[in-house]
């Protein structure tokens, strides 16, 4: 499983790394730390954490903090986030992801999400354009 560091996650979450600092020193999200003594939050974890706090209204705006100055963006930008939920059917797929406060899905094909590895807890970024969103592996 994929892990993140404090900045990385920071970055999917839409916030500042200090205050993803914060939130790991309160226990609001679970750390561990790697050989060279970094402290990495698992994959599924940060998944869990980023619907939990887009839910609670925290992230990016009121009630998330000091965060950044919000990114402006047209209908064809990408989202990157991580992914919180896969549902597979026999052909087709709903892969769903966590962008800061935002929450996009995705229908695609099972071959394609496979192809890809996306799994929750996978950094991804969504690609909007119109009506369709397009998922990226990174």
């Amino acid at each position: 499983m994929q892990s993140y560091t404090i900045g990385q996650a920071a970055r999917l979450l839409g916030v500042s790394p200090d205050t993803a600092r914060r939130w790991a020193d309160a226990g609001r999200v679970a750390t561990h730390r790697d050989e060279g003594g970094r402290r990495l939050i698992e994959g599924r974890a940060l998944a869990e954490f980023s619907v939990e706090l887009a839910r609670a209204g925290g992230g990016t705006g009121p009630g998330g903090g000091e965060e950044e100055d919000p990114s402006y963006t047209s209908a064809r930008n990408a989202f990157p986030g991580i992914v919180t939920a896969v549902t597979l059917g026999d052909v087709a797929a709903q892969v769903e992801i966590q962008a800061g406060p935002h929450r996009l899905v995705s229908l695609l094909t099972r071959e394609a999400v496979e192809e890809l590895g996306l799994e929750v807890g996978v950094e991804a970024t969504a690609r909007v354009k119109s009506t369709s969103v397009h998922i990226d592996r990174t």
